[in-house]
């Protein structure tokens, strides 16, 4: 079993910049593929970005160039390090986890992005 407990959300201007982070509990986090996800109300949970267990990352069309997700596996840690933030930024963040076809999910992190 897995926990995944994200922090670091909150509200910004636009043009601005935070970084989520998503603490992992148990073993063999090296080897999770680790994505961040978010979700406006009435619209399905959208990728946002990855990172592979080797360190290969994928973005969303939308916050490339803006958004850069790392990990620290000596600290089972996943970072979203998000810059030139825009209104349509502002989402519900979550962090999941997954390895062998098991998928784990953390409680997310509210992000507003407004002037």
């Amino acid at each position: 079993q897995v926990q995944l407990v994200e922090s670091g959300g909150g509200e910004v201007q636009p043009g601005g910049s935070l970084t989520l982070s998503c603490a992992a509990s148990g073993s063999f986090f090296s080897s999770y593929v680790m994505d961040w996800y978010r979700q406006v109300p009435e619209k399905q949970r959208a990728l946002v970005a990855r990172i592979g267990s080797g360190g290969s990352t994928y973005y969303a069309d939308s916050v490339k160039g803006r958004f850069t997700i790392s990990r620290d596996n000596a600290k089972n840690t996943v970072y979203l390090q998000m810059n030139s933030l825009k209104p349509e930024d502002t989402a519900v963040y979550y962090c999941s986890g997954n390895l062998l076809s098991k998928t784990y999910w953390g409680q997310g992190t509210q992000v507003t992005v407004s002037s």
